[in-house]
């Protein structure tokens, strides 16, 4: 993330997800927070970004899931030059089912 940028979030929001424990309780606060379309713009990209991880191809992750190929395009980009926060998720993740 630009540093400018970051020195200009307010983390509040942040830190308030941190405190959530449970699936549901993380559903229901992105429910309260959120519109229906905000949603499930970002359960959409998330999935994209699932499938590309995976190393499914543009056409096949547009078929799946209806996103058009500049969200898949932003996502990749995100993947490959982010900050990391993918990256981050998908290895806990990782670790989390390699557990049970």
């Amino acid at each position: 993330m630009k540093k400018d940028i970051k020195s200009e979030r307010y983390t509040g929001m942040y830190e308030a997800i941190l405190t959530l424990e449970t699936l549901e309780e993380c559903v229901k606060f992105f429910t309260d927070l959120c519109s229906i379309t905000e949603l499930k713009a970002m359960e959409q990209r998330y999935q994209v970004a699932e499938m590309l991880e995976k190393g499914m191809i543009y056409n096949d992750i547009l078929k799946e899931t209806g996103a058009s190929s500049a969200t898949i395009s932003r996502v990749n980009r995100s993947l490959r030059y982010g900050d990391g926060g993918y990256e981050v998720v998908f290895g806990r993740l990782k670790e989390k089912k390699e557990q049970e």
